[in-house]
């Protein structure tokens, strides 16, 4: 399987240093929405949407004018999936599955790109999503986003261990290579992504974590803008800890068979791509 990293979504929030430990705090944060697509030979795969087309054509509705607002989202027809996928000399229509992280907006906006595609996703996320049981989840969601009807395929908690991990499963009609890891917290139906490229294994987690620093091997740390929005945006703080620990622990003891990345780094971005 060939492997591309692409930013679906660039956001320039106020804060500079306390956001993403970059020199300067009067200059804007640097974020991105990192997905990738991957080729399996007989179609194409993608981890996560990114803002999508819509976005592009009606942000305000797309997004949301909240999180554009917090973000400083940086809407771009370039940056959109479907026209990475075209500048790779790929065909859009060849997008047959794709495996959900969740599905907050800068995750989710892309999915009414590819209508024909399957979803993959945690039963917890679809049901936040789709049927919200308070007011945090429905203000959270974009139901626009949904409005095309998504082919849902989702997946209960039964796995197998991985790494130290519980609840690993295959998804259908996807090849063995390709896994839910569980990483509740962020959300209640949070999930990695791993991806077996026969060179080793990526794990794409999402918004389990948010600073390339939290992982570091000898010095975890954070800047301390972004650990405040990690606190404010959580659904199961307790979950999300205990699941960036383990992740510390994974990318500690086991770097030279997983690299671990999240979605909003683009110092993690850069590095995959090189």
């Amino acid at each position: 399987m060939k492997v591309h990293h692409l930013n679906c979504g660039s956001m320039r929030p106020a804060g500079g240093k306390l956001l993403d430990g970059e020199p300067g705090r009067l200059r804007r944060a640097e974020l991105v929405a990192h997905c990738l697509l991957i080729e399996t030979g007989d179609s194409l795969v993608l981890v996560d949407t990114g803002f999508g087309s819509q976005a592009v054509a009606r942000p305000g509705e797309w997004l949301g004018k909240p999180f554009m607002a917090m973000v400083g989202a940086r809407v771009e027809a370039a940056e959109t999936a479907v026209a990475q996928i075209e500048a790779l000399k790929l065909d859009p229509n060849d997008v047959r599955h794709i495996v959900a992280t969740h599905l907050d907006v800068d995750h989710a906006g892309g999915l009414a790109d590819f209508p024909n595609a399957v979803v993959h996703v945690r039963t917890e996320e679809h049901r936040a999503a789709t049927s919200p049981s308070n007011a945090a989840e429905k203000n959270r969601y974009r139901t626009v986003q949904f409005a095309h009807r998504p082919l849902w395929s989702t997946y209960d908690e039964l796995g197998e261990p991985w790494f130290g991990f519980e609840a690993i499963r295959s998804l259908k009609g996807l090849p063995e290579e390709i896994l839910l890891v569980p990483l509740t917290g962020h959300t209640r139906g949070h999930t990695g992504v791993a991806v077996d490229t026969g060179d080793g294994w990526l794990l794409h987690a999402g918004d389990a974590y948010f600073f390339h620093g939290q992982l570091d091997p000898v010095a975890p740390h954070c800047p301390p803008g972004m650990t405040a929005f990690q606190n404010l945006v959580q659904t199961d703080r307790k979950a999300r800890l205990a699941n960036l620990e383990r992740l510390h622990e994974l990318a500690r003891e086991h770097q030279d068979e997983v690299k671990v990345f999240s979605a909003h780094s683009p110092v993690e971005l850069a590095a995959l791509r090189r």
